[in-house]
């Protein structure tokens, strides 16, 4: 049994960073890990434009610790009246690397989100003529489709047809949940990849509920049953290139969690890489994090992977039990004030 484990620097391909003070207390978790991340835009206002996604990503340097060298890549939130030019002309200058569809009311920050794909028509079909990836939260948010079964029919209803109208179409179905996404996935060509996160490696449904209502465990797509997770975990330690990391972290104070009807998101930032380890080791496939971590994103991405190396230690660390904000409020994050088993050495 390997005591060490080390890999080139690992990448974040799905994060939220927030803005404002969230972002200069979380902001620092992230960059001690990944050599870059790809920033979520669903802020308020979303980041639509070349100019915002600029100044968005200006507070981000700026906010990081003395010395870092971790590099944040932009993304544009689309809507029904995203302008195909302009979004291009932002990912030609290097603004955006990507673009995000969130079906409107989806998750957290997406009510100025795509009512109906077909009204994005002509952006998806130049984002196809010029490489640039789309980014997908994969539910339909028809309330009659059940919660569970939100990415199952988006794939069936929505992806599938989209993926035969525009088969060069490059695009991410992000934080993965389900063995439907999964097949879907690994059915495809190298256009298309997948995120997926550590909780859902990690839980499934009945983690919400063990003992009583669990609101730092609720996210958007919610955890599934027993054998959707254990999918992603074969999916993820497999080797399979088209799969790669993904945090999905998502900080929400502890007052926005905790309350009658609480935000979605999972802040698992502060151990990420530490929380993948444990779900590799303990699927025996040490040998193939880096692939996962380091190696598929880039690859996907057309970026050359990081030149810096991590090395991941058997060791005890422990989960912060919160992170601070500055007005006094507190960030909780998964796992808080448990001790997991790996812990990055240098």
């Amino acid at each position: 049994m390997a005591d060490t484990l080390t890999i080139r620097r690992p990448d974040d391909w799905h994060l939220h960073l927030r803005d404002g003070a969230a972002l200069k207390s979380v902001l620092h978790f992230t960059a001690r890990q990944f050599g870059r991340a790809i920033v979520m835009p669903n802020l308020t206002p979303p980041v639509t434009t070349a100019e915002a996604a600029n100044a968005y990503r200006d507070r981000i340097l700026a906010a990081l610790p003395a010395g870092s060298s971790f590099t944040p890549l932009m993304t544009a939130y689309l809507t029904n009246g995203t302008d195909a030019d302009d979004l291009a002309a932002g990912f030609r200058s290097g603004a955006f690397v990507a673009a995000k569809l969130y079906p409107a009311h989806a998750t957290t920050n997406s009510a100025a989100g795509v009512t109906d794909i077909r009204n994005i028509d002509g952006v998806l079909e130049w984002m196809a003529e010029i490489g640039m990836p789309l980014l997908i939260h994969g539910e339909v948010t028809d309330p009659a489709v059940d919660i569970f079964d939100r990415e199952a029919v988006f794939i069936d209803k929505i992806l599938e047809p989209l993926v035969e109208r525009l088969p060069s179409l490059r695009l991410v179905f992000e934080h993965a949940t389900t063995e439907r996404a999964v097949a879907f996935v690994r059915c495809a060509g190298a256009n298309i990849g997948c995120t997926i996160t550590p909780h859902h490696l990690l839980l499934n449904r009945n983690a919400m509920f063990q003992g009583g209502i669990r609101p730092h465990h609720y996210c958007l797509p919610v955890v599934k049953r027993e054998k959707h997770r254990l999918a992603l975990i074969e999916a993820a330690t497999s080797g399979d290139p088209h799969f790669f990391l993904g945090t999905d972290s998502a900080p929400h104070a502890v007052s926005a969690k905790e309350t009658a009807c609480g935000c979605a998101g999972i802040f698992n930032a502060p151990t990420a890489i530490e929380l993948y380890a444990e779900v590799f080791d303990a699927a025996h496939a040490l040998d193939r994090l880096e692939a996962f971590a380091s190696l598929n994103g880039p690859r996907f991405y057309g970026l050359p992977v990081n030149e810096q190396h991590m090395t991941l230690e058997r060791s005890p660390t422990t989960v912060p039990d919160a992170a601070s904000l500055p007005d006094g409020g507190e960030i909780r994050p998964f796992r808080a004030g448990e001790t997991l088993a790996w812990r990055i050495a240098v």
